[in-house]
């Protein structure tokens, strides 16, 4: 067994444990998911915590409206195959109630629009406990994160007042109004993830693997020209490239990247040779140098 496969094993183990303890301590956890790598990650992992029987919360999916078809299809499909409940929410609801205002322009995006509609969700369920696949080494912002967080009963966070966290003794106790954000794979990193994706198999949206789209360049980024999302100028001239997606969000926001990577193992040994993180192909992260951290502040994931 080499090092890597032990690092992968011991990782699972925790996540295993941390899924455990959220059922033992909290009433009425729902995991968060967007048909990602990560969040499909965790729905194997919530598998094996509660093996042989079914996974015991439902799967929650804010829908931005601007997702890409193939995420969409492949959440239908899992959620279906497992027999297990989806809750969507949809952004569009919220635009349409005024409740907020979508952006425009040729860097318009719903992603920050996410907010009200968990927030949303997380009330009208009454959820204590929002599992997701946030990881330590994504961005600055969410290095800050304990595996327990707490949200006020505004659905903040505050990055001043964050639990220790010694000898794996997880916190659940919360106040009324409060709720926990949960990070099983808090610890791992993209390429645990995509490793612990090749040991297991994992099926994941063909999207993750290089494929010959229509896309445009804008800014230094390739974006995808496949649909009617994504704003382009008339200048910016649509070719077929073969690229791949490293992180699924907002097809607004969401840049592709080159790639020959066509299957799992082309795709790991890929990422060992990257200098670049997964996330900065995320413009939305790129607004400011604080635009997760104050996202994060207002509730969001």
């Amino acid at each position: 067994m080499n090092q890597n496969t032990i690092q992968v094993n011991a990782l699972e183990s925790e996540a295993i444990y941390i899924f455990r303890e959220v059922v033992a301590q909290f009433e009425k956890p729902v995991l968060l998911f967007s048909g990602g790598k990560d969040s499909i990650t965790l729905v194997r992992l919530a598998q094996k915590a509660f093996y042989p029987a079914k996974i015991p919360f439902p799967l929650l999916h804010i829908d931005t409206g601007h997702n890409f078809p193939e995420t969409i299809e492949f959440r239908d499909n899992l959620v279906k195959e497992l027999n297990v409940e989806l809750i969507v929410r949809n952004v569009q609801d919220n635009i349409d109630a005024g409740i907020v205002k979508e952006e425009t322009g040729r860097y318009a995006s719903r992603n920050m629009l996410q907010t009200e509609t968990l927030l949303g969700a997380i009330e009208e369920f009454g959820f204590d406990a929002c599992i997701g696949g946030a990881r330590r080494d994504e961005e600055k912002a969410r290095a800050k994160e304990r595996i327990f967080s707490i949200r006020d009963d505004f659905g903040q966070w505050d990055e001043k007042n964050q639990r220790p966290e010694v000898f794996d003794m997880l916190n659940g106790r919360i106040d009324l109004g409060q709720n926990v954000r949960v990070f099983p794979i808090s610890n791992w990193t993209e390429l645990d993830v995509w490793s612990y994706i090749e040991k297991e198999n994992i099926k994941i949206p063909s999207i993750y693997f290089a494929h010959v789209r229509a896309t445009f360049l804008r800014d230094g980024f390739i974006w995808s020209a496949d649909d009617k999302i994504v704003y382009r100028d008339k200048n910016e001239k649509v070719d077929y490239r073969l690229v791949r997606f490293r992180t699924v969000g907002d097809m607004s926001c969401t840049a592709a990247v080159l790639s020959e990577a066509s299957n799992i193992a082309s795709v790991v040994k890929e990422i060992r040779g990257s200098s670049i993180s997964e996330r900065g192909a995320r413009i939305d992260d790129k607004r400011s140098e604080s635009a997760m951290e104050k996202r994060k502040q207002q509730g969001y994931f």
